[in-house]
């Protein structure tokens, strides 16, 4: 008996780049991306580098005419959706990337690479002056501040610079622009869209590394998937700007260097929901078995398990209603799912902003007893007091969770097993514990329930 085959049609997008033999970013990083993102990945190679996480040891630009064939080849058999520019090297080169992208009438972004990290040109003035021409056949250019300066003359130096630098692209002839923000200085990284009908400003969090290689790859190539897939322009451009953000939060650590982004982490977290949801349920399933009533708060209990690339409630899996004592001993109300927790999930979202390898959590009872027990755990217990909460942070418990959680492990004394939170007026005291694994919660909680055992 022979099976039917199943197949899968995935929208084509093809990059036009340079290869890294690094693996992260160029040709290597867009395909990974689109590869992640649900596309098909097509490649024109413009050029030929020999690199790693530390540097670029040699480029050896490929001639026009072979560029020219991959682009026929590609566009002889493929119906590309869209069409994505990295490295173009020359004149050209920049030329025919025009033309192609003019005769596909598939969207297009236009990621300008022409600057390195050093500071350094890529291209010859006349590859530069050939991007304008490139530039007004583009759905998105998405430079950085030194090529936005390079494009349009203005020095990108702040956010108001780089409004003024997108507006100008526009002007250009690209539909939209998207200036990077990664290269101004601030706390914030502020990245500015600009169309022809309004400006936006998308900040996020700025993440303190040095291993960046690759991000404006992949930013292009996820955006571009996006419009593959139909996404109108913001939603594909939010939706990038998203994955680049948690591309950049959880980098993948090879070579001798600093690394690399990690091009499909949203395709893994998304691998990673199923195994942490089912390994919350089996905490829950043990302490029902075991009956963790004496640890049960008024409010109840919660089991938390974040996602590996978590980064928002939604990506935590937790009971549903809580555990609560009831006759037959301790019951969860109802299954487990993800976004059900928001308080205990919200602190330990703020505990993986130090310690990322923290995955999972349980808030439990805490009273003298209680308190005497906690020596029985094998790390750090930490305390926060809710009345040395600065008024800024306000009065919400969801504010009080991310800043206890702060005062409780940025404080460089290593990950604490446990916080106490004393309470205050209408607020009960509660313990909560914390573990890189389910295995390691439970056990803490078993030594918890048989310390108290020992003391009654």
């Amino acid at each position: 008996m022979t099976r039917s085959p199943a197949p899968v049609a995935p929208p084509v997008v093809c990059t036009i780049a340079g290869s890294d033999s690094g693996g992260g970013a160029g040709v290597q990083a867009d395909l990974k991306t689109v590869e992640a993102g649900g596309g098909f990945g097509t490649s024109v190679v413009t050029a030929v580098t020999a690199q790693h996480t530390r540097g670029v040891e040699r480029t050896h630009h490929v001639p026009a005419a072979d560029v020219r064939a991959q682009v026929d080849a590609v566009l002889a058999d493929f119906e590309v959706a869209a069409v994505k520019t990295g490295m173009l090297g020359t004149a050209e080169v920049v030329e025919i990337a025009t033309e192609s992208i003019a005769w596909t009438a598939a969207p297009a972004v236009i990621d300008p690479v022409m600057v390195a990290a050093s500071g350094d040109r890529l291209l010859d003035p006349d590859a530069e002056a050939a991007y304008e021409a490139l530039a007004s056949e583009a759905t998105l250019v998405t430079p950085n501040a030194d090529e936005a300066e390079v494009l349009t003359g203005v020095a990108v130096t702040d956010v108001d610079a780089a409004a003024a630098a997108a507006t100008d692209l526009v002007d250009l002839g690209a539909e939209a622009a998207l200036v990077t923000g990664g290269h101004v200085p601030g706390d914030r990284v502020v990245d500015v869209l600009a169309t022809a009908d309004a400006v936006e400003r998308i900040a996020h969090e700025r993440v303190e590394t040095d291993a960046t290689h690759g991000s404006g790859c992949t930013l292009s190539a996820a955006i571009a998937t996006r419009l593959a897939h139909g996404d109108d322009l913001p939603e594909a451009v939010h939706a990038g700007v998203d994955l680049l953000g948690r591309a950049v939060r959880y980098p993948v650590d090879v070579g001798e260097g600093p690394g690399a982004v990690h091009h499909a982490v949203e395709a893994r977290d998304l691998a990673a929901r199923q195994p942490t949801q089912e390994r919350v349920a089996e905490l829950v399933a043990s302490f029902e078995r075991r009956d963790v009533s004496p640890l049960v708060p008024e409010v109840g209990m919660n089991v938390v398990g974040a996602t590996p690339y978590a980064e928002s409630t939604t990506e935590c899996a937790a009971v549903e209603g809580r555990i609560t004592r009831t006759i037959d001993g301790a019951r969860a109300n109802r299954g487990v799912r993800f976004g059900a927790s928001s308080h205990v999930a919200r602190f330990l979202l703020a505990v993986r902003e130090f310690d990322p390898d923290v995955r999972f959590a349980v808030n439990c009872r805490f009273d003298p007893a209680v308190e005497a027990a906690l020596d029985a755990l094998d790390g750090r217990v930490a305390e926060y007091d809710r009345d040395a909460q600065p008024d800024a942070v306000g009065g919400e418990e969801g504010h009080t969770m991310g800043w206890g959680a702060r005062q409780t492990v940025a404080d460089g004394d290593g990950t604490p097993v446990a916080v106490i939170d004393r309470g205050a007026v209408g607020k009960e005291a509660i313990v909560k514990l914390l573990a890189s694994s389910s295995l390691a919660l439970a056990d803490r909680v078993a030594r918890l329930l048989d310390r108290l055992a020992e003391t009654d």
